[in-house]
């Protein structure tokens, strides 16, 4: 829609966990690192959590797409499934084909058979799991029956948990101790910093074909800072809203007023609606303000 009057390639804030658009800065970057150094070290679960659009799902694809030939991937999208259809689904990923209504424990000999061929040509299989908070207890059970899979010098597979904060709570059950004691690595991904917010927006824009200078004034990146929390996918959504609100206008720039209207558009927004009245009036500084105190306030209430 508005791609063209701002000199861009293709649209910069899209929803879409797009690996061409990775933000490699900070908390990502960080992720990505200790995702290639657990994968290089071999051993255990490795467990990657944060809130709701956070970039889990992105980081999961570009460490896939990270990994060397020496690596054999499976990915696993939507786990809510029972044990034995995760194993069905670990099996397909693998290139096995077992035969219909195979039983649980023939489909583990299955899966390690295939394991140990790859383990014969030296390469190294490693499982994502996205979603992992939805994975029910029964099936986490499946996974660390998975995990037992080894050989005397290594394990043959190395499973990688991407999930919310819900995750660890789910993890720290009585049950599945067994499991939280495997994971060797975690990291949480946090929110981006305003000057992250910054070169978050410029990236993207880069990504998609801007050349000038500046698009976002600088008022306006700390207004799309504060109203998304700096989480990027709400980032994204914001941006995007008001780059439309911008080319509505015919401006060639995102100022305050337009952010703050695509705040006010977006229900999910993590803070409180902004006041049309106040937006309508220009007192764009109270509305700053405003923003600025909910967020600092949610800081000091979350601890």
């Amino acid at each position: 829609m508005y791609q063209t009057f701002f000199g861009l390639t293709e649209t910069p804030f899209g929803i879409t966990p797009d690996t061409s658009f990775f933000f490699s800065f900070g908390s990502h970057r960080e992720a990505l690192n200790t995702l290639m150094i657990a994968a290089q070290n071999g051993e255990g679960f490795i467990k990657i959590t944060g809130e709701v659009g956070t970039g889990k799902t992105l980081l999961c694809r570009q460490f896939l797409k990270t990994l060397g030939p020496e690596f054999v991937s499976a990915y696993i999208p939507n786990p809510l499934v029972e044990p034995r259809t995760l194993l069905l689904n670990v099996a397909e990923e693998l290139g096995v084909t077992p035969s219909s209504g195979v039983e649980q424990h023939e489909l583990l000999r299955a899966i390690n058979h295939r394991l140990l061929e790859y383990a014969e040509q030296e390469k190294r299989v490693v499982l994502c799991i996205d979603e992992a908070q939805a994975l029910p207890i029964e099936t986490l059970e499946a996974l660390r029956l998975l995990s037992n899979l080894e050989t005397e010098k290594r394990k043959l597979l190395q499973i990688i948990l991407f999930g919310q904060p819900e995750l660890d709570r789910r993890l720290a059950r009585a049950e599945i101790r067994q499991l939280a004691q495997r994971i060797t690595f975690h990291y949480r991904l946090r929110s981006l910093s305003w000057e992250e917010t910054v070169f978050y927006i410029n990236h993207r824009l880069r990504i998609a074909g801007y050349s000038e200078l500046r698009l976002f004034s600088r008022t306006a990146s700390f207004a799309l800072w504060l109203g998304s929390r700096g989480i990027p996918r709400m980032t994204n959504i914001l941006a995007n809203k008001a780059l439309m609100l911008a080319y509505g206008a015919g401006r060639r720039f995102v100022n305050t007023r337009d952010v703050l209207l695509a705040l006010k558009d977006t229900e999910s927004a993590p803070l409180l609606k902004v006041s049309k009245k106040l937006i309508a009036g220009g007192a764009l500084l109270s509305v700053l303000l405003i923003i600025a105190s909910q967020f600092w306030l949610s800081k000091i209430a979350g601890g």
